[in-house]
């Protein structure tokens, strides 16, 4: 058995971290789980990865790995940051911990990274797999050159170019990760020499790749083609992993692939665990029980894993797969019409589509029967679309800018029973074997054009084909149907269409995500799931499968809750008794509620009371010295409030929006440079979550509502019912508990070290009193939230700024 205590990072662990860590060893040594909520500053990083190494490093257990799950690239950096300080003070005859991060292609592929090769985050996956499959070609049994031979080739066509006299002085070679490959940025092709000269694009990175592969046959695996001790290399970050396989010239998602199995530490994402298609061609592996599973930010793993374990096809995709069905016809059905197909050389001939339908179980007649359902199937959506719009918006035709993201469902969300669609075919006299039987015929298709086309791309047939099929074999209750509209536009489609507009979707959604949560997880050995914010830990544990892990199949779960321990005089915690910051309440922007109206007498008309009481409630607080973060329950109420308090404040204030990663990253460094401002933004935004407002960069945090989600939602009321059936309150589970989880992560950025000092305040009555619709059980029961009435906040805040002028 090993001292846990030499894999710690740190002299002294909190008294927390020592419970916590010998907590999760023991429960993972009977193959149970440890649940940890605990509050920032615990540790927790450091809890699991302790934990976990532990377990790998002891002899006496059957652990090989740790794999860590996280859904915040700033906590993903958390871990590495852990890792590299656990290798830092290990002992000096201890071999350092051994880490890898997964990432996609795109942060890894150096043509990519570059700019070069014609490579883009738009198709390197697509391109990515043309090369691998034509440098496999061009080496592999019956090729035409060897793999030396392409990676030869690609390194002399610099001494060409250095030759050559190129302006410069040199030659012109790829750059990345601080490294220099000893490739040109662009692709280099391979010629046949024949008396037709052939060039073939090739990637020289994954050529190398396949020259340090072992022989095939021999003993050797594929983490021999690493160009590196790895085991002695500590945690590699991706940057780390591209630098060195760049400077070595081979290919780093390669080289990412081969070493995953071997390290000790894995670190990645929800994906990498429970997307059935990243696991199926990526990290299998890992999923058995000598994995240690972290699940970091374990409050968004049913959310996450529900959208994962969901599914759905686009009208894009099923036009697409209509033209590639048509394709793969089109050659026999010509033939047998006396006609020549067209398309040039690389349309399937007749032949190759008989060989394919020979080697499979799909018949020519089933490829016909598939096309005419898949072009039935979107006239039908074209159908329904029309018709809702017509109801909804009438004259649309004349107003495609005006419309909004919207819902079309396929039955009562209210009711499960069969959706529109399942009906709609059945009468159409379409059976049950025209939808199982469209993914083997994707598949078909698949084959025949990546053959016919030398390129192995992704088609939409056989995602058209797996769609299909699970839209006929789920059930009703657990999972809802509906046609989604994506607000787009598309300038190539007729002017009065939706088409134009819109982009439409059949989505499949899992409403109960727990049986293929509770279901991944008993793959595992053990493991730890943690986060800042957990309670109730009775509902976690069965939204998350955990519960029936213990019942079932007799596999430990033990609960632990740790709060902070920072100071208490350092911070002030409110849970301000405003109305209820409801639509009833509080109306649309600008407009005085229904109920407001209702109670305002003659000479008394309010201009909304409700919203007036927040606004200067957020005033107060944004008049305290330092940074304020106000989460609001939508960017629409962020917006309105933003726009209110820049009349009111005389310290600037910054809008957050719904935008791209690096809009919102330079409005992080704005509201962190210089003075104090106030930042407004919506609960359900990035900023409320995994962001580090540690030392002076936020002095308060203010939370206006519940933000739970729009309950008029057809998904949301499908939820809702089916948790009800699963777990008897539906509204509790499905949208009370996760909205206040919600403003607890808002809230929690405030203290995040024992230095810092600030205020923390949940605005609404829902937050302070007991009620038949209160949210305070699920606040910590430590009673730090103090409730307030909204005239009496100015003096807890006066007091917090005396108390700390003393």
């Amino acid at each position: 058995m090993t001292d846990w205590r030499s894999i710690f990072g740190h002299e002294r662990p909190y008294d927390e971290q020592v419970d916590g860590i010998e907590t999760a060893i023991d429960a993972a040594r009977d193959g149970g789980y440890s649940v940890v909520e605990g509050a920032c500053g615990t540790g927790k990083t450091m809890i699991a990865l302790t934990a976990g190494v532990d377990l790998v490093r002891d002899p006496d257990t059957d652990y090989e790995r740790v794999f860590v799950l996280t859904s915040v690239k700033q906590q993903l950096h958390q871990f590495e940051e852990d890792l590299e300080t656990i290798n830092e003070n290990l002992p000096d005859d201890w071999n350092p911990v051994s880490g890898l991060t997964l990432v996609g292609k795109a942060d890894v592929c150096p043509y990519n990274r570059a700019g070069a090769g014609g490579i883009d985050d738009g198709n390197v996956y697509d391109r990515c797999e043309t090369l691998r499959d034509r440098t496999r070609d061009l080496t592999g049994e019956g090729g035409d050159t060897t793999a030396g031979s392409l990676t030869a080739q690609a390194r002399s066509q610099q001494i060409g170019l250095a030759d050559s006299g190129r302006q410069g002085g040199g030659p012109r070679l790829l750059q990345t990760a601080g490294e220099t490959a000893p490739y040109s940025p662009d692709l280099p092709e391979y010629s046949d020499g024949g008396p037709v000269d052939v060039s073939t694009e090739y990637c020289p990175f994954y050529a190398q790749y396949l020259e340090d592969l072992p022989e095939e046959g021999s003993d050797g695996d594929a983490v021999e083609a690493v160009p590196y001790d790895f085991t002695e290399a500590g945690m590699i970050t991706p940057k780390d992993l591209v630098a060195r396989s760049v400077a070595h010239g081979t290919c780093p998602h390669s080289v990412m692939g081969a070493v995953l199995g071997h390290v000790e530490v894995v670190i990645g994402n929800y994906y990498h665990a429970f997307d059935p298609r990243t696991i199926g061609s990526f990290t299998s592996a890992l999923l058995d029980d000598s994995t240690f599973v972290v699940c970091d930010e374990a409050h968004m793993l049913e959310p996450r894993v529900r959208d994962l374990v969901s599914d759905g096809v686009a009208d894009r995709t099923l036009r697409d797969a209509e033209t590639e069905l048509s394709r793969v016809i089109q050659p026999i059905k010509f033939e047998r019409e006396g006609r020549r197909a067209e398309g040039g050389s690389k349309t399937a001939d007749a032949d190759l589509v008989r060989a394919e339908l020979n080697d499979s179980d799909v018949s020519y007649d089933e490829l016909e029967q598939t096309l005419e359902f898949v072009r039935d199937l979107r006239s039908e959506l074209d159908r329904r679309v029309t018709a809702h719009l017509d109801r909804k918006h009438r004259g649309w035709q004349s107003n495609l800018t005006d419309l909004s993201d919207d819902e079309i469902p396929l039955r009562d969300p209210a009711e499960p029973a069969e959706d529109e669609l399942t009906a709609w075919a059945r009468e159409a006299g379409y059976g049950d074997a025209d939808w199982v039987r469209a993914e083997a015929v994707g598949a078909v298709v698949e084959r025949v054009l990546n053959e016919a086309e030398d390129e192995d791309r992704t088609r939409a047939a056989p995602a058209v084909g797996r769609v299909l099929g699970e839209w006929y074999r789920r059930g009703h209750t657990d999972y809802f149907r509906e046609i989604e509209l994506e607000r787009t536009w598309d300038d190539t489609e007729p002017a009065d269409s939706w088409r134009r507009a819109y982009n439409a979707r059949m989505a499949l959604h899992n409403c109960v995500p727990s049986d293929a949560i509770g279901e991944r997880l008993g793959m595992f050995g053990g493991g730890i799931l943690m986060s800042a914010t957990l309670e109730p830990m009775d509902a976690f544990t069965e939204v998350t499968g955990l519960d029936y892990l213990e019942r079932e199949e007799d596999r430990p779960v033990v609960e632990r809750r740790y709060g902070l321990h920072f100071p208490e005089e350092n911070r002030e915690s409110f849970a301000v008794a405003a109305p209820k910051y409801t639509y009833d309440n509080r109306g649309r922007p600008g407009e005085e509620s229904e109920a407001q109206r209702a109670s305002s007498g003659a000479g008394d008309s309010p201009r909304n009371s409700t919203r007036r009481q927040y606004v200067d409630a957020v005033t107060k607080v944004g008049r305290l010295p330092g940074n304020v973060l106000v989460g609001m329950p939508s960017y629409a109420e962020a917006d309105w409030l933003a726009g209110v308090l820049e009349e009111r404040l005389e310290k600037p204030v910054l809008l957050d929006a719904a935008s791209d990663d690096e809009t919102t990253q330079a409005l992080k460094r704005e509201f962190f440079d210089g003075e104090g401002k106030v930042l407004v933004t919506s609960l359900r935004g990035t900023l409320t979550e995994g962001v580090d407002y540690s030392g002076d960069r936020l002095a308060a945090a203010v939370v206006c509502g519940v933000p739970i989600v729009n309950t008029s939602s057809p998904r949301t009321k499908a939820v809702r019912r089916a948790y009800d059936d699963e777990f008897g309150d539906g509204f509790t589970y499905a949208l009370t508990i996760p909205a206040v989880r919600k403003a607890r992560q808002a809230i929690g950025r405030v203290i995040r070290s024992p230095k810092d000092v600030g205020v923390r305040v949940l605005l609404d009555e829902r937050y302070a009193r007991d009620s038949w619709d209160s949210v305070r059980p699920y606040l910590p029961d430590d009673g730090e939230f103090q409730p307030v009435s909204p005239d009496m906040l100015d003096v807890g805040l006066e007091r917090f700024r005396s108390r700390l002028e003393q």
